[in-house]
């Protein structure tokens, strides 16, 4: 019998025409695990929802947030650091792996979910941060997280604030790791963007080394919506995005989704 440790991201299940896709998400052995590298959905009950739906099929889901996750407006009851608090409690209560849970070891690998958000760094060089925001500004190329997260919480000392956490619980791990992340941890899949603007919210150069530093054997992310396999420092970065419908329904299907992290004999 194999046991398979699978991984998705950016199901985006408000879209209607997910849906589908989402509920093909199943194991084929009832002992597989499932990695969620961020982007659920942005209302608090459609995540929940969504993850409970995974959270029966699989043995164990792990879950990493995405920006969408964080999404809010001046209306919402939880907003900023008090979404994802109330998120981390809401989906513990289900079962499901948060990054603030004791990493899982998946047959001697341990499976560490990370929320290190983004800082702004991938920019231009010689670029401030204001300078940076204001040129795609001016592109027309703003995502939505200046207007759905910024105006509640100070985005760039949250991730100092994640980098400072994470690094200390990554340090105590001993062997092979599997690191997971909504945000690329390294800069070389922004520059397969059309827009390179866009990386400013696309993660932070400081998690350049954690690959090599925290013995992974793989990185998880999501984010881009350019699924696929590239290695840096000889450790493979693998996106794992569904997208949207215009985006996955144009796309070969050459790369495995859900895709197999892992298999053992078990």
């Amino acid at each position: 019998m194999t046991t398979t440790l699978w991984a998705v991201a950016d199901l985006h299940a408000a879209v209607k025409a997910n849906k589908p896709r989402i509920d093909a998400i199943l194991p084929a052995d009832p002992s597989d695990w499932l990695i969620v590298a961020g982007d659920v959905a942005e209302k608090m009950d459609l995540i929940v929802r969504t993850m409970k739906q995974l959270v029966e099929r699989f043995d164990t889901v792990i879950w990493s947030p995405g920006n969408h996750e964080l999404f809010s407006r001046s209306t919402d009851r939880y907003r900023g650091r008090e979404k994802y608090s109330a998120l981390v409690q809401a989906l513990r209560e289900i079962g499901v792996i948060t990054p603030e849970d004791p990493y899982p070891v998946f047959h001697g690998v341990t499976i560490a979910p990370l929320f290190t958000l983004y800082d702004y760094s991938f920019r231009g060089a010689g670029m401030t941060v204001e300078e940076a925001v204001a040129a795609a500004r001016e592109k027309n190329l703003m995502m939505t997280d200046e207007f759905a997260i910024a105006p509640f919480v100070d985005v760039r000392a949250w991730c100092w604030d994640r980098l400072a956490y994470t690094t200390k619980r990554l340090s105590r791990i001993d062997g092979p790791t599997i690191l997971v992340n909504h945000w690329p941890l390294v800069q070389e899949p922004i520059q397969r963007l059309q827009w390179p603007e866009i990386g400013l919210w696309c993660g932070t150069r400081h998690t350049r080394g954690w690959g090599r530093r925290y013995n992974a054997q793989k990185v998880i992310y999501g984010h881009l919506h350019m699924p696929g396999v590239i290695t840096v420092d000889d450790t493979e970065h693998i996106e794992v995005s569904l997208g949207y419908p215009r985006e996955w329904q144009s796309r070969a299907e050459t790369f495995p989704w859900p895709y197999p992290v892992m298999e053992v004999e078990s």
